[in-house]
Order: structure tokens, then C-alpha cells, then sequence
């Protein structure tokens, strides 16, 4: 499978909890990383999704926002995951900054160089990539 999108994280369903229009569906690693999708009800059944099943997350990088230091704050943002910077590219604008999780995990996201530099990243600093479940994307295969 080719997809355009940087994260790509396959695992199984190992929760869903139903609501009248949406469901949370919980999609989780081998390496024990947990990503929380939010999905219509319809596209939970259309894509047939039951614990157990093989799933995968799919995140575009610009949606993922990153966060280092200290929290001041709580988030609304159902997926956090904590890892260190094991890599930066920087472009014109940009910056694509790669996050290594503790199950060996990369996660990657696209933030501007002012906020690589304001957030002091570099290799080795400890960061949390931080998105919406709004924002993950479920595939299963066919």
C-alpha cells in the first residue's frame, strides 16, 4: 500500500464505544501505542470494524501538532503520544520534525521553523505529538 499520508500505524481494533451518530474506535499497536478515531457509525459498519480486527490509523503530518517543555495546560486532543525528536528536515517554511515513540515508533509532523525554533526542538528533546481524533484516519484491509 502507497499513501501519500507520513503516519501509518497498523494495529487492531481493541475498542469501540457506540454512540448514536459517532463511535470512538481505539486502534492499538503491536508495540502497545494506542490511537483514538473518531467515525461515523456508518463507517464503523461499513468498514466492519469489531475488536480484534486488523486496522490501520492513518495521520497526515500537517495535522499533528507538537508540544515540548513542561504542560502548563490540559488538552483537548484525544491523542498525545510522548517521544523524543530523532530527526528534523527543515525547508523554506517548514520543518518536517520526527518524533521516536517508546515502542520504537516514528511519528512525524509538519510545523513551521519559528516553532521549531521557539520550542528550543532538537535531537534528542523530549516532545508529545498531539491530534485529534477527528483526524485519524481507519483503513482495514480488503
Amino acid at each position: 500500500m502507497s499513501i501519500s499520508a507520513r503516519n501509518v500505524f497498523k494495529g487492531s481494533v481493541t475498542a469501540i464505544k457506540e454512540g448514536p451518530i459517532h463511535a470512538e474506535v481505539v486502534i492499538t499497536t503491536p508495540g502497545g501505542d494506542s490511537l483514538v478515531a473518531t467515525l461515523t457509525e456508518a463507517s464503523v459498519r461499513s468498514l466492519g470494524l469489531k475488536l480484534g480486527s486488523p486496522a490501520v490509523a492513518v495521520i497526515k503530518a500537517p495535522w499533528v501538532s507538537l508540544m515540548s517543555g513542561t504542560p502548563e495546560y490540559r488538552f483537548s486532543a484525544r491523542n498525545q503520544l510522548k517521544g523524543a525528536v530523532s530527526g528534523i528536515h527543515a525547508g523554506a517554511i517548514n520543518s518536517q520534525v520526527t518524533l521516536t515513540l517508546a515502542s520504537g515508533s516514528k511519528l512525524v509532523a509538519v510545523v513551521t521553523n519559528d516553532a521549531v525554533s521557539e520550542m528550543g526542538l532538537k535531537p534528542g528533546e523530549a516532545a508529545v505529538g498531539l491530534f485529534k481524533a477527528g483526524h485519524v484516519l481507519v483503513g482495514v484491509p480488503v
